[in-house]
């Protein structure tokens, strides 16, 4: 077994949680304890309920998350919630959730592990906001339709395409999860495709309107890299293992 607080020290620090913003239902950190000891670590994108009972059948455990269990922010620990914390206790599972500290990580970061799956050329930084930059920018050959292959790879599934941009594709910015509303300031910082997970309806016309291609290729699945990476990387430092509990939403 290994003490939690050693865990949670080290993903602290690496993750830089007390330093980087994020949305108020984030609560980067630990966000539940458990007596102390863990024997096992387990990734997940999302602290649901589905997701909270597969883990705590293992035992005492680390469940990482990259969304956590507050993101409705205060709530009653009635109903869905309550059975969530009261599984997690009794399992003696902790929680421990990553948000933008995961997405923007140089090495576990979903943002850099799926730029190095389509090949992107020299990620840069991309898309400030609040003092950092939620995403990465940087060049690409080849087609429009060889790019959403390759991101279709990536993700293990369909890539919605909006093809309101030049077929032969050189630069790329890319935020993965929920960041397809963001298509227009995409444009204006002058690259030709913009990936991300999922947008709202009009983000397809609007793509089309401002002359910039826009491929989706789900939130879930494009969010899925960072806590398999994190808890790969934690398993082998601390000689613990790992598993990964796949919940996809669709979407």
């Amino acid at each position: 077994m290994t003490p939690l607080a050693d865990l949670v020290s080290h993903l602290d620090c690496e993750l830089r949680v007390a330093g980087i913003p994020d949305y108020p239902g984030a609560v980067n950190g630990l966000q539940l304890a458990n007596p102390g000891e863990v024997q096992r670590i387990i990734a997940a994108v999302d602290a649901s309920l589905p997701v909270i009972e597969a883990a705590a059948a293992g035992g005492p455990g680390l469940l990482l998350v990259h969304h956590g269990m507050f993101w409705q922010g205060t709530q009653p620990v009635t109903g869905p919630f309550y059975r969530k914390l009261k599984i997690a206790m009794d399992a003696g599972l902790a929680v421990y959730s990553a948000h933008l500290p995961l997405d923007i990580h140089p090495e576990w970061g979903n943002n850099i592990l799926l730029a190095q799956s389509i090949g992107l050329i020299d990620p840069q930084p991309f898309f400030e906001w609040q003092g950092i930059h939620l995403g990465l920018r940087g060049g690409w050959r080849g087609s429009r339709g060889q790019l959403a292959e390759a991101f279709g790879n990536a993700v293990g599934g369909r890539v919605h395409v909006c093809p309101g941009g030049p077929e032969n594709i050189s630069s790329i910015g890319l935020i993965t999860g929920g960041a397809g509303s963001e298509v227009a300031k995409a444009a204006a910082a002058g690259v030709d495709t913009f990936i991300s997970g999922e947008g709202p309806h009009w983000s397809h016309p609007l793509a089309l309107e401002l002359g910039v291609n826009l491929l989706l290729g789900g939130h879930y699945a494009t969010e899925t890299f960072g806590v398999r990476a994190l808890a790969a990387a934690m398993g082998t430092r601390f000689g613990v293992p790992w598993s990964f509990i796949d919940q996809p939403s669709g979407l």
